[in-house]
């Protein structure tokens, strides 16, 4: 919103004037009432802590983030690049592996990568499309846009950066309008088009989502997302497999399924194939799918290619496969499975972040500025036990966005979870994302599991906003 100077952006302008003008007492009946709609929606998230978890409401921050047209293009830019990279690295992996062959990713941090399954090796994936959702993490820094991480399993938050949409129109109708904010509504339609376009069908496919159950932390986003499409919800145990077909138990028969997007992990797709003990999996699942009776996206396997060590060589295979220059920078990454990285990370601790190779949600990290010397001695053990389990990267002097915190405006630290749609034969991108934003002054994690909020991101259709 603001330079490095501390004046208002071009393009924060009118934002800044309306802020300028606005009571507190104004700015908090707006974000109440901003907050009441989330309440009313039951729009929640779970967090994990040491005993239990617990369902809590995400909050919402009622400032928006503007991004003029041109910040935008360079982003969609980006991310259409980078996932047309990453399906041919997935296709790569588990077929011919040139990408192995040649260097450009050591194989046996692929092979022996958790998320790699053998069980994909020669497979046909439809349109050898593997990731057809992503969504990937985007951070503003002073050097520029930059990827912080990729999410191609099953990324959540989309119907967060819906909900944050209608309540802002709401609560700001005529400042929306004089934005010229580009929309983002057509999200659902636009995610049943791709899946739709996955395969070939005779009439209209059936398409499912398949949920681990009303316990899941993405749970209110699995029904709203079943709900806007027209498809089924479903549990493992609402689908059964006979000769190689997929069907969905319902009150009048089984009918068929001839897509499942699959919000569920792939260890427990499917106990016949993966871990034998899943009770939210549909056994003969995979089988369905080897038989291509059934697409499932994202396809099973795809998490290798999100994996934070992997992360690392993703500029290297954007060169490798497209021939170009990536068009979003990496974030520097040291990987302490090298013994240079190991040692850099360890002589480092209290001026990085570490994280797991296959951690999510903000768990299991470790902020190096903001953690004590017995908690950097802890992590320092673990780094030292299971060196391949982490990477380290600098503390990102991340842009910051206003906020109405506590009664005041504030600025937070700020990043976007831009939605990449991959179809039979296009990309789609939603102009927009879920912005989330570190509500704990000084905080730098933007995870809604620990303590983070969202906001609505405003993408502006030319970037010119009249006074």
């Amino acid at each position: 919103m603001f330079r490095q100077d501390g004046t208002l952006r071009g393009v924060s302008r009118r934002l800044g004037t309306a802020l300028s003008r606005a009571s507190p007492e104004d700015l908090a009946q707006l974000q109440e009432g901003v907050a009441r709609r989330f309440i009313h929606e039951g729009i929640t998230f779970t967090v994990i802590g040491a005993d239990e978890a617990s369902e809590q409401i995400i909050p919402i921050d009622c400032v928006p983030r503007l991004l003029t047209a041109d910040e935008w293009d360079h982003i969609d830019r980006g991310l259409r690049q980078r996932l047309t990279a990453l399906n041919l690295f997935l296709r790569d992996i588990y077929h011919d592996g040139r990408s192995l062959r040649d260097g450009i990713v050591p194989p046996d941090l692929v092979l022996g990568c958790p998320q790699y399954r053998v069980e994909m090796r020669g497979l046909q994936v439809p349109n050898d499309i593997y990731v057809s959702v992503c969504g990937t993490d985007v951070v503003r820094t002073h050097a520029g846009f930059a990827v912080l991480e990729d999410n191609l399993r099953v990324p959540s938050g989309v119907s967060y950066m819906l909900a944050c949409r209608v309540a802002m129109k709401q609560a700001f109708p005529r400042l929306y309008r004089a934005h010229n904010v580009r929309e983002i509504a057509r999200y659902p339609e636009q995610l049943y088009a791709t899946l739709a376009s996955l395969g070939s069908w005779a009439g209209t496919p059936r398409v499912a989502v398949l949920s681990p159950g009303r316990y899941n932390s993405a749970y209110y986003e699995h029904a709203f997302l079943a709900g806007e499409m027209g498809a089924d919800l479903v549990e493992g145990r609402d689908l059964v497999v006979h000769d190689g077909i997929v069907y969905a138990r319902t009150v009048t028969g089984l009918r068929r399924i001839d897509v499942i997007y699959r919000r569920v992990d792939d260890d427990f797709l499917d106990p016949v194939t993966f871990r034998s003990d899943s009770l939210l999996g549909v056994p003969g699942l995979f089988h369905a799918y080897r038989a291509g009776n059934v697409v499932i996206a994202n396809a099973p396997g795809t998490g290798v290619a999100d994996d934070k060590a992997v992360y690392a060589y993703v500029p290297d295979l954007i060169r490798y496969f497209l021939d170009e220059e990536p068009i979003l920078a990496n974030v520097e990454t040291h990987l302490c499975r090298t013994r240079e990285g190991l040692a850099y990370t360890l002589d480092n601790l209290e001026r990085l972040v570490v994280k797991e190779v296959g951690g999510s949600g903000g768990y299991g990290m470790l902020v190096g500025p903001h953690s004590t010397a017995a908690e950097r001695d802890r992590y320092a053990a673990r780094l030292r036990s299971h060196p391949d389990n982490f990477i380290s990267q600098p503390v990102l002097d991340l842009s910051r966005a206003m906020c109405f915190v506590e009664g005041n405006l504030e600025p937070r630290h700020v990043d976007v979870r831009p939605f990449v749609l991959r179809g039979r034969s296009d990309t789609w991108i939603a102009p927009g994302g879920l912005c989330r934003v570190a509500l704990r002054r000084g905080g730098l994690v933007v995870n809604s599991s620990q303590g983070g909020g969202c906001k609505d991101l405003w993408v502006l259709r030319d970037g010119q906003v009249p006074d």
